[in-house]
């Protein structure tokens, strides 16, 4: 009779074998998906727009996914040290990034990045955009656009604008104006919003990209003159302000918000995700919520969203190389 020791030794071994030839599926198949939570990387901090659209969408993706969507903000570096940690993950659909436009602009302000941006991930939606408007002190002799750049052409370098730094979206929104329209007004650039609003109310300087929530109140009270908004068309939370398209036909910087997955995502995982995103998106609650931040729900499929990422790079190379900008 074989030692006790010795058969138990003899079970574990092919019980070992069994699980080594058991098919993927036992672990959790793409097809399976998601069957344990969810990280969600935030490459900013905790507060603002990125990390309130992604509470709001991992909140919602959570109950419809039946697995907990955790937002893990890793700011710092640019968004460079949450983006490159995504990039490297397993690309299993367990680690994904919420990013804004910044990471088609990055590619353009640096000689060299932690990852390849067209390689190293995986498009999944773009989520939401968020037009800026551009807003201008009362005491500017304009009303509209047209006016502004008149009076700009006839005064060259007189007119100041504010932005939050050098390569964001309020900085490159005036930059790819100033090149279409062939103004000259001066960048001055500012460590928050708060207090370029500050001078901008009190005329140090004459107008500034900003947030369309943040704008409606002044605009509302009549402290600042709202110009026009920097996406394709009109606003729906404030449709009486047009569009800069609709003076220089072809404008548009729309700052937005998507998520990605590291490379080689499975494709029924991408498709998961993308479908759960778009869904939620279309929510009344969560359309009342975006709205309220002054987002947009879009919700597109990996391919366009992988389309436009590639066209938005082209788009900031030209306006960052035509503004020579560096970063300070």
């Amino acid at each position: 009779m074989r030692n006790p020791l010795v058969k138990l030794a003899l079970l574990c071994a092919s019980l070992l074998a069994g699980a080594a030839a058991m098919p993927a599926t036992a672990a959790g198949s793409p097809n399976d998906y998601p069957s344990r939570p969810i990280k969600m990387v935030v490459p900013y901090s905790a507060g603002g727009n990125t990390d309130a659209i992604a509470r709001l969408l991992a909140q919602r993706l959570s109950e419809s996914m039946g697995q907990q969507v955790i937002v893990d903000n890793k700011p710092g570096g640019n968004t460079l040290i949450g983006t490159e940690a995504v990039a490297r993950s397993a690309g299993d659909g367990y680690t994904i990034l919420l990013t804004t436009l910044t990471f088609a602009v990055l590619p353009s302000l640096y000689k060299q990045l932690p990852y390849d941006t067209l390689k190293d991930f995986s498009p999944v939606t773009l989520a939401v955009t968020l037009p800026n408007v551009l807003v201008i002190n009362k005491k500017v002799p304009a009303q509209t656009l047209p006016e502004l750049i008149d009076y700009a052409k006839q005064h060259p370098g007189v007119l100041n604008y504010a932005s939050t730094g050098s390569g964001t979206s309020p900085h490159l929104s005036m930059e790819l104006l100033k090149h279409m329209s062939g103004i000259d007004v001066v960048h001055v650039p500012y460590k928050g919003g708060g207090p370029a609003m500050t001078d901008l109310l009190g005329n140090q300087i004459q107008a500034q990209f900003i947030g369309l929530p943040v704008a409606i109140p002044m605009i509302e009270s009549g402290k600042l003159t709202a110009v026009a908004v920097t996406s394709e068309k009109r606003s729906e939370i404030a449709p009486e302000i047009p569009a800069i398209a609709e003076f220089l036909p072809g404008y548009a910087m729309n700052p937005w918000f998507g998520i990605l997955g590291p490379k080689d995502m499975p494709a029924p995982v991408t498709k998961r995700l993308q479908e759960e995103v778009a869904r939620v998106l279309q929510e009344p609650e969560v359309r009342k919520q975006l709205q309220q931040l002054g987002a947009e729900p879009v919700g597109s499929t990996p391919d366009s969203f992988a389309e436009h990422i590639k066209n938005e790079m082209k788009l900031y190379k030209g306006v960052i190389d035509a503004a020579g900008i560096k970063l300070e």
